[in-house]
């Protein structure tokens, strides 16, 4: 991959990171200004799990910000963009597509494939 293709997923990622982390903090702001005191027992019931599920999709976007930030140090170490599996390199379309995979196309289905007949075992 060129340095060119390389700043460009750099800077996808981190505008990526960036738009997470501001979805993070407005989430805490928003769930500090809430107040869950509603006098009315299904409304509080309804604010709750709409509080759940945000709590659910920001711990999902922690644990994509991890891996944003390991796919920045694969660009800093020169091992972006190659197959953890296999050594070989993953296509700009898949990087496209998922610029943190670690895994080309047919690499991931194979361990697909072996995950699924693990959990069919």
């Amino acid at each position: 991959m060129n340095p060119l293709q390389l700043e460009y997923f750099r800077q996808k990622l981190l505008r990526w990171r960036a738009e997470l982390l501001e979805d993070s903090t407005e989430t805490l702001a928003s769930m500090q200004q809430e107040n869950l005191a509603q006098p009315d027992l299904a409304d509080r019931a309804s604010m709750e799990t709409d509080r759940a599920i945000e709590l659910r999709t920001r711990d999902r976007e922690r644990k994509l910000i991890a891996k944003i930030d390991e796919a920045l140090d694969r660009i800093a170490n020169g091992s972006f963009g190659y197959c953890e599996e296999t050594d070989e390199p993953i296509s700009l379309k898949r990087l496209e597509a998922r610029p943190i995979a670690t895994y080309s196309l047919e690499a991931q289905e194979m361990h697909e494939r072996s995950e699924r007949t693990r959990r069919d075992d």
